[in-house]
């Protein structure tokens, strides 16, 4: 087939409202359905009242990593969110915990929209509301948004992974500490993507265990960039990004074995610095440090609090997966549920959790009493 540029394009060419057509064995997509721009998305459902909440917690959150607050972060709450209303109830809890805590914990509540798949799977609320493969972008992304609104309307900050760079600029200004996963660290648009972000990144180490690709992924997100894109009205956009230095290396297991103890703590810390980062590590209980199961979570954040309660400076912060009901189910029809029971990860219950809490606040307060004592 000859070639024909767009820009030759005349009247008689073949280009349509979607783009040329194609031979059949050529064609790169069976269809195309228009998503509203995140300018629409942000101008119908604005931040406003919650803004203070977001900037707030963004604030808190580089205090901590930057050494000036010496409490601990802590990124808790369901694996992914299937349902707002229980989503709601959960974040209700955990306004109450971070009252209690709020002098040693900076909570943060995990309110993750897409879930990364190795092969298939359900991907998560942006992409699949129903859980029935319709995959109603449009209806999920609204829905995410309407949440993340009402949460930190409540005051919650909260956290999320992106997966999909598409989907950052309808939800990124709600959001208060964002991750890259351990699927997509070694990705070059999600080190573009955090490094125009106006919050601090979180790099998980890659699935397999290195560390190093974490602490590649900080490098390259704290330089500028320009890369294409879609501007906020939704057109295709060269993007230019300042570069983002508040980021910090997320510790979270793999295929090689956990990481979560101390000699890999300090490993970790090691290698950091040595490439001229700052030696600032948030652990996760979960995935290859729990071994996807919920129940050890407890014993993976009691070690990381006696690390903590040690002096141990380097840690800033820890993820849990935590909901209102201990374990998972598989996804499907939302009326036939268990409410508030996660569809992807297992996760404890909020019993368990508030002991975590307690003894990760209790670690922060030996650390510091240790520190006053020295002084």
């Amino acid at each position: 087939m000859k070639s024909q540029s767009i820009a030759a394009a005349g009247p008689t060419s073949q280009l349509g409202p979607v783009g040329p057509t194609f031979p059949r064995q050529l064609r790169p997509s069976t269809g195309f359905q228009r998503l509203p721009s995140p300018d629409q998305v942000t101008t119908a459902m604005p931040l406003d009242g919650g803004a203070a909440t977001v900037g707030r917690s963004r604030d808190e959150v580089r205090d901590v990593l930057d050494g000036q607050d010496d409490r601990l972060i802590v990124i808790v709450g369901p694996c992914s969110i299937h349902d707002p209303r229980a989503a709601l109830d959960y974040a209700r809890w955990l306004t109450g915990q971070s009252a209690q805590f709020s002098r040693d914990l900076v909570i943060v509540m995990r309110a993750y929209f897409e879930k990364p798949r190795t092969t298939t799977g359900w991907r998560g609320l942006a992409s699949d509301p129903h859980m029935n493969g319709s995959c109603d972008m449009t209806s999920g992304i609204m829905i995410a948004r309407a949440l993340l609104l009402e949460l930190a309307e409540l005051g919650v900050p909260t956290a999320t992974e992106w997966v999909d760079p598409a989907v950052a600029p309808y939800l990124a200004d709600a959001v208060s500490w964002s991750a890259i996963g351990a699927r997509t660290v070694e990705s070059q648009l999600h080190r573009q993507l955090a490094s125009g972000l106006a919050m601090p990144v979180g790099f998980k180490n890659g699935t397999g265990g290195s560390v190093q690709v974490a602490v590649d992924a900080c490098l390259a997100a704290a330089r500028r960039h320009s890369f294409l894109g879609s501007a906020p009205d939704g057109r295709a956009a060269i993007i230019t990004t300042a570069g983002n230095k508040d980021t910090s290396i997320v510790l979270r297991g793999g295929t090689s074995g956990p990481n979560y103890q101390q000699p890999e703590v300090t490993a970790a810390a090691d290698m950091a610095e040595r490439a001229g980062l700052p030696s600032r590590l948030i652990i996760d209980a979960s995935h290859g440090n729990s071994g996807k199961d919920a129940s050890r979570q407890a014993g993976v954040a009691g070690c990381i609090a006696s690390q903590v309660a040690a002096g141990n400076r380097s840690i800033v912060g820890v993820m849990v997966e935590s909901n209102l009901v201990t374990g998972r189910q598989e996804p499907g029809d939302p009326a036939s549920l268990v409410y508030g029971q996660s569809v992807t990860d297992e996760c404890i219950g909020t019993e368990a959790t508030a002991t975590i809490l307690q003894d990760l606040a209790a670690s922060v307060r030996a650390r510091r009493t240790a520190r006053e004592q020295v002084r």
